[in-house]
């Protein structure tokens, strides 16, 4: 289907040359700058975006100037979790596309090559050759959503279902993760899990869990107002807050993770809050956090698994002796595939509850500064958690 053939281009951003983009420079230098508007080219549409999402691989890129091991190269435009309004078709689009302009979409922002071993045995997650919005991982970097308009290969541009709305369609994104994790879970319905890190991917985590029949779901988290709201939500059947301290890493988070306070092993104090002192059937690790990984292990079930879900530590000791001994699976998980219309269709079915909840905050392109400050200290000026805040120019 080609531009010409529809009828449909559109006018490429109203006739607009440059736009205002969120760019990261390095490490704590963040500046909106103005950046030229891209034509669509073949197979691609141009997108207004709407909403973008703001989640821990943003945060550590504007802290720290890198993400993991992928550390900013060229200055890169943040953010990946997004929806828009489609605004102009390029030419020669796939023959199943059936986008038009004014369309309401959410964004895969994973390009991945289609041809290498992962991709055609359907785990493109994995592609060698893939190309991530926002990510420094590859170089050139691939700029993100954190802009007025981008384009995009048409066929990662999902409509959105019928009772879905644009200002949380941006949630497409953390629950595609949460369902390729539930996914590798094979978890039957009744199941005890346990997620630690009530962030966003961590609280659709127990949304999913708890709508999937799960009979215990366990959030765990040092904020006890993301504690509160799940609770609030009805995704939880219980909650622990941790004590808030410094960071630890390899054999010291190993000691500390087993002595825990009060002579009591943290994982035991987990496990005690439903009293199920002999672990959960999958743990669900949402923050990267070295000890808290490590913590998962711990307070997985013999026989049962840990999902590695959160990212930022790159080299980390895990206590693999005492998964070994009780025959406890450890799950690596990375972004996701195939996710994306399962994910759209859950937000608009409302089986999940009022996920619009989730989103606390919301800014304009302008103060995106502001949005990374409070997601950074977890509480706006007035105190108030922060859990998903979004950046977007139409609402």
């Amino acid at each position: 289907m080609s531009t010409q053939a529809n009828g449909q281009s559109g006018s490429a951003a109203n006739g607009k040359s440059s736009q205002k983009a969120v760019v990261c420079h390095g490490k704590h230098d963040l500046r909106v700058d103005d950046v030229p508007i891209p034509t669509p080219g073949p197979g691609e549409v141009q997108i207004q975006v709407a909403q973008t999402g703001l989640c821990g691989s943003d945060l550590h890129y504007f802290l720290e100037g890198g993400n993991g091991g992928f550390a900013i190269q060229t200055p890169l435009t943040l953010g990946h979790e997004a929806c828009g309004i489609v605004s102009a078709l390029g030419p020669d689009l796939p023959a199943a596309c059936d986008l038009k302009v004014g369309d309401k979409v959410a964004m895969e922002v994973g390009i991945y090559c289609k041809s290498c071993q992962a991709c055609k045995i359907g785990r493109y997650n994995l592609c060698s050759q893939m190309k991530f919005r926002s990510s420094a991982k590859t170089v050139p970097h691939l700029d993100g959503t954190l802009r007025e308009y981008m384009t995009h290969p048409a066929d990662l541009v999902y409509r959105l279902p019928s009772g879905l709305d644009l200002s949380i369609a941006g949630l497409s994104e953390p629950l595609s993760v949460v369902l390729h994790a539930y996914r590798r879970a094979h978890l039957d319905p009744g199941s005890r899990v346990l997620v630690l890190g009530a962030g966003a991917v961590g609280l659709l985590t127990c949304a999913l869990a708890k709508a999937s029949g799960c009979s215990a779901v366990v959030a765990v988290d040092i904020e006890q107002g993301k504690l509160d709201f799940a609770q609030e939500m009805g995704w939880t059947t219980g909650t622990y807050c941790l004590p808030r301290g410094p960071r630890v890493k390899g054999v010291e988070a190993i000691e500390s993770a087993q002595q825990g306070w009060n002579g009591l092993k943290e994982s035991e104090a987990v496990q005690s809050v439903l009293g199920l002192e002999h672990g959960f059937d999958a743990v669900f690790e949402c923050t990267g956090v070295e000890s808290c990984m490590q913590m998962a292990t711990m307070a997985a079930a013999i026989g049962s698994k840990v999902l590695f879900v959160g990212m930022g530590t790159a080299q980390l000791l895990l206590p693999t002796g005492t998964s070994i001994l009780r025959e406890v699976d450890l799950i690596g998980v990375f972004r996701y595939a195939n996710t994306y219309p399962a994910a759209l269709a859950l937000l608009g079915s409302g089986q999940l509850g009022d996920v619009s909840k989730m989103i606390t905050h919301r800014y304009s392109l302008e103060n995106a500064v502001e949005a990374f400050e409070d997601l950074r200290r977890g509480k706006d000026k007035n105190g108030k958690t922060v859990i998903k805040p979004m950046i977007g120019v139409v609402l």
